[in-house]
């Protein structure tokens, strides 16, 4: 591997400086210097100088626009600032063969459409969402190995950023080839964090609890001591919603069963190597009779079971709960609709609080959401790579000033008479509003160093002075932001991952929903107490003998398989 990467870099570094020899001599479009210089395989497919192809190359793609992707100027997908950028710096034309909104799964539909028909795909596919598509489009065999053009092209700022989360490929293994490019997110983005009413501890005279018991008390008072003095008892402690998992993304209860050592609706790693559906798991069955007994008490609401993430936070943004479990980012929204409900409101993040036994858990977040796929027969496979690699040398590198204010003047910034920068903030001193053109990307983000943004901010947070300009442009977040990334750093022990990112197996496809109803359906009722917590020991061998048992070991033959890989 070394050997080729040499080579690779050899071959790129004497193609730059014969074409910069060049093309300093005749200023000529025409040479071709890759193949006369060194006698090896073209770096490129297409002449190639100063950083962009001299005659723009295609690169054909199909996009999902979503809610809030905006536009401005008369422009749109297919014709925009990010489109022209493309061209103009790289030489490349992106050319959409169709769009979609991105509602009620629309691109997911089109693209399962295309495979039915057996459409030909465009030169790249880019897709972030059901991983069972992205099986199914890999095993069209329209798409080449992309991990042997990632060798080949991608640039160190972006290998440097692949390498960070290298089971990032894992789900797109095939038979050794990694059939993929992973789409890269920031890491903890989504971990939780818990937030209190800090005016509630202060007028009941408590402290943020650490501990199970210390947590208790705190529920106990906000539910039964009228926290919020209207003289009726119509508070709750905790806002959950597990309308659709208890490990979820916002108002969240999967902390609940980490403080046990459990965390269910995901397959954890036990410590015999193995995975295990962690709703099964035997630690569960103590959260789920502590589940109860908050449910019992009015600890939680009634309707948690029929709340979704969202309706689930309501509560506490009109000030009738005071905890909720969820994102660093719930600082931005929708917490800070508390204080236009209730003016004197304060809330503060804090650590997760540890269980009877000290432990804490909670939820990961996926490092990586999708795939670029990369259609075998694209003329132009290297084009991907240079877009990319400048996105990841520019965009995402914080000692870069490419991008020091943003993708665009006009758009996600501009610059007032004195030289102060306009960012979303100021949208009305930007001339049509403030959008986000790196939205218009190819990857949806233009490009993410995983383990970059939340170090930053837990740096930020700890008193470092910014040093760069994209330290600088963090350091203006909210400073309740701030101080919530650097607590989810700061537990980052406490992270259960999930383990099993492959496609879905044969029999989860075949009996996972029956499944997925029965646990839902089993578990709600044991939180509800319309059953016993021994039902919990009924419904796991129930589970095993509905096909849990084949699941676990075809989930299990994966885990293996990429082990061996890596």
């Amino acid at each position: 591997m070394a050997k080729k990467m040499k080579t690779t870099i050899m071959a790129l570094l004497s193609t730059v400086m014969l074409s910069s020899t060049l093309a300093g001599c005749t200023g000529t479009k025409e040479e071709q210097p890759e193949e006369a210089s060194t006698g090896e395989e073209s770096f490129y497919s297409a002449p190639f100088e100063n950083g962009k192809y001299t005659e723009p190359v295609t690169i054909s793609t199909v996009f999902p626009i979503q809610s809030n992707v905006k536009f401005k100027n008369g422009e749109n997908i297919e014709n925009n600032v990010h489109t022209k950028w493309a061209k103009e710096t790289l030489g490349i034309d992106i050319k959409y063969l169709w769009t979609v909104t991105e509602q009620n799964n629309a691109y997911e539909t089109k693209l399962r459409l295309m495979l039915t028909a057996g459409e030909e795909m465009p030169d790249i596919v880019v897709y972030r969402g059901n991983p069972a598509l992205i099986a199914d489009l890999i095993d069209s065999e329209q798409f080449t190995d992309a991990g042997e053009l990632f060798d080949k092209y991608a640039s160190e700022s972006y290998k440097n950023a692949m390498a960070q989360h290298p089971e990032v490929w894992n789900p797109l293994m095939r038979d050794g080839k990694r059939m993929g490019v992973p789409i890269l997110e920031n890491a903890y983005n989504n971990d939780p964090v818990m937030y209190i009413r800090e005016d509630w501890l202060k007028k009941l005279n408590l402290q943020a609890p650490t501990n199970l018991a210390e947590l208790e008390t705190v529920m106990d008072a906000f539910t039964n001591q009228d926290p919020d003095g209207n003289g009726k008892k119509d508070t709750t402690a905790l806002s959950v919603g597990f309308k659709n998992n208890l490990n979820t993304w916002m108002s969240d209860s999967g902390w609940i069963f980490g403080m046990f050592g459990a965390m269910p609706n995901q397959w954890n790693k036990t410590a015999d190597n193995q995975l295990a559906y962690g709703s099964v798991q035997p630690e569960m069955k103590p959260a789920l009779q502590k589940m109860q007994e908050w449910m019992d008490k009015g600890y939680i609401s009634a309707e948690s079971g029929l709340y979704d993430e969202v309706k689930a936070t309501e509560a506490f943004t009109a000030g009738k709960s005071g905890i909720i479990v969820g994102p660093y980012w719930m600082t931005g929204w929708p917490l800070p609709d508390l204080k236009a409900n209730v003016p004197d409101a304060e809330f503060k993040a804090y650590p997760l609080p540890a269980g009877p036994d000290g432990k804490i858990g909670r939820h990961g977040t996926a490092i990586s959401s999708g795939a670029v796929l990369i259609n075998k027969d694209m003329k132009h496979k290297d084009a991907f790579f240079v877009y990319q690699n400048y996105l990841f040398d520019h965009w995402a590198n914080p000692e870069s000033e490419t991008f020091a204010n943003g993708f665009a003047k006009g758009y996600d910034y501009d610059l007032g008479p004195n030289g102060e920068v306009y960012r979303e903030q100021q949208s009305d001193q930007i001339p049509g509003g403030w959008v986000d053109a790196i939205r218009y990307t190819l990857t949806f983000d233009g490009a993410i160093v995983p383990d970059l943004l939340m170090n930053t901010l837990a740096k930020l947070a700890d008193g470092a002075e910014p040093t760069n300009q994209y330290e600088k442009v963090l350091s203006e977040r909210l400073p309740e932001q701030i101080q919530a990334a650097k607590i989810v750093v700061e537990q980052q022990d406490a992270v259960m991952p999930e383990m099993f990112t492959g496609a879905p197996t044969a029999t989860q496809l075949s009996r996972g929903d029956m499944l997925g109803k029965l646990e839902k359906e089993i578990l709600n009722k044991i939180i509800y107490g319309k059953s016993p917590v021994d039902e919990f020991d009924t419904f796991v061998e129930k589970w095993k003998s509905s096909g849990g048992d084949k699941i676990t070991e075809e989930v299990n033959a994966w885990y293996q398989s990429v082990q061996v890989q890596q």
